[in-house]
């Protein structure tokens, strides 16, 4: 099996630590379980719906570039699914210089056949640009993500789809936690 894999949110939990930048920038009382329920749709949405001023965004940027990787974690299980894959690949509006050095913090460069970030021009999701190129290449049989975002290029490919920790949009198949992904996803 052939997976695409988003990366904030679906490999890698990165939203308690965006969350928590966020709630610096505002520096106002805002509820944390607010701007996560924002970050999830996409990060650009949540700095939208705040109104972020031009220095906020730059101070959110700097910020983010600030997160040290410990600060960042695998989700539990995520290493089985990655093992059990013949070919693993990321499509991620991250800047490839970010995911990479989670992945090798964390030992996890060796699993992903293949990279596909931000910095590499194609079109943001959910655009299927990107998508269609890691298609061709390794005949991918499942797109797993987060938001709807991550798996609405692969329904338009007729790629299979998992949401992870996430009930609230249209996908094949749908998992909490990589713990039971063997007992919910069968292609």
């Amino acid at each position: 099996m052939n997976i695409l894999w988003d990366f904030d949110g679906t490999l890698i939990n990165t939203y308690p630590a965006y969350t928590r930048l966020f709630t610096q920038v505002l520096e106002e009382t805002t509820d944390p379980d607010e701007i996560y329920k924002h970050l999830k749709k996409s990060f650009s949405h949540a700095m939208q719906y705040y109104k972020l001023t031009e220095h906020q965004v730059e101070e959110l940027r700097f910020l983010e570039s600030k997160i040290e990787q410990r600060d960042v974690k695998p989700f539990p299980g995520v290493e089985k699914v990655l093992k059990f894959a013949s070919k693993n690949v990321i499509m991620t509006h991250k800047d490839r210089e970010g995911v990479d050095s989670i992945l090798k913090y964390y030992g996890m460069t060796h699993y992903f056949t293949d990279i596909v970030s931000i910095d590499d021009g194609f079109p943001r999701k959910p655009d299927a640009s990107a998508y269609r190129y890691l298609h061709r290449k390794y005949t991918i049989d499942l797109v797993i993500g987060d938001r709807e975002l991550d798996i609405l290029p692969a329904k338009e490919l007729g790629i299979k789809t998992c949401l992870f920790q996430n009930k609230k949009a249209v996908a094949d198949f749908y998992i909490d936690n990589y713990t039971t992904f063997f007992e919910e996803v069968t292609l």
